[in-house]
């Protein structure tokens, strides 16, 4: 069985893979999933605020263990059908059987999504935890793209990790696995936040070294709350590096000059990924838009 996701606005009739490959910037939003409805509110705040920006695309995230699935859905499908924003669908193989995956993919082409970003995920419950599929389900993302390009003509986009993912045996093995992605069907990548550009532009070499030319969206996470971004980036396998602590732990007494000089270091690690050729940028908003907008302002070069 297939589906033909159908285009909630005629602007989103070209592909993601070919607004990539026609060389224009993307720059992109992220968003969590709210935890209840007053952080709802909140965030359709921040959407209505960042729409007047036109990003590429827009996305949503599966809470830890896939456990917001429902909601991620509902927003998912509500910004497909009132907004001007394209949405990317996050799905990942957590908690599901293949015919469970089947259904919510087919659930998104019903509202118009014809984008999805296809994760593993993290084992519910504890996201440092051993690794287990659900029995009848899918073990690898790289099998999760090849299930969804299969169903229809939906862009497929992937993960890519700058540090390397938790489970890799190493930078090189992470690098093949994210060709491997390529080889089925991925269209692009976005990385996991990180805060050093070289991680990111080495990243791209070595990809590029395996004669893979997938193109690789940087996450950029800007510093507002040292201590919250610190709890994010172990999460996801990262870290703040030693010279960017010591850069904000003068102002740990004043959030008001964390939060001013984190987003100066965003904005400076921008300006050099996109002069070094990155593809465009991904914001992670954490649901604000105050900070990405000061960011995207600020660029030298604007996506």
């Amino acid at each position: 069985m297939t589906f033909s996701a159908t285009t909630p606005a005629a602007a989103h009739d070209q592909p993601l893979s070919a607004v990539f490959a026609a060389g224009r910037r993307c720059f992109s939003f992220e968003f969590m999933p709210p935890r209840d409805d007053t952080g709802e509110r909140q965030l359709w705040t921040t959407i209505r605020q960042l729409e007047p920006l036109g990003p590429t695309f827009v996305s949503v995230t599966y809470g830890a263990g896939g456990s917001t699935r429902d909601r991620t859905i509902r927003i998912t499908d509500r910004i497909a059908a009132e907004t001007t924003l394209r949405p990317v669908a996050h799905l990942t193989c957590v908690g599901h059987h293949v015919d469970e995956l089947r259904s919510i993919i087919g659930q998104y082409a019903d509202a118009g999504v014809r984008d999805i970003l296809a994760l593993r995920g993290d084992p519910p419950g504890d996201p440092g935890g051993a690794w287990q599929p659900h029995p009848g389900g899918l073990d690898r993302a790289v099998q999760l793209v090849a299930l969804v390009k299969s169903l229809g003509d939906f862009g497929v986009g992937v993960a890519a990790f700058p540090e390397k993912h938790p489970e890799a045996a190493d930078l090189d093995a992470d690098a093949r696995f994210l060709v491997d992605k390529a080889r089925v069907g991925a269209d692009y990548a976005v990385t996991q936040l990180f805060f050093r550009a070289e991680d990111y532009l080495r990243l791209v070499d070595r990809v590029r070294a395996l004669g893979c030319e997938l193109p690789i969206l940087p996450g950029i996470m800007p510093i507002t709350n040292l201590k919250q971004v610190q709890r994010f980036a172990t999460l996801s396998g990262s870290q703040v590096p030693p010279e960017t602590v010591a850069r904000l732990s003068p102002y740990a007494d004043d959030p008001a000059a964390v939060r001013a000089a984190g987003v100066e270091l965003a904005t400076q690690m921008c300006d050099r990924l996109l002069a070094e050729g990155a593809p465009g940028l991904h914001y992670y908003t954490l649901n604000r838009s105050t900070a990405t907008r000061e960011i995207h302002a600020g660029l030298a070069v604007h996506a």
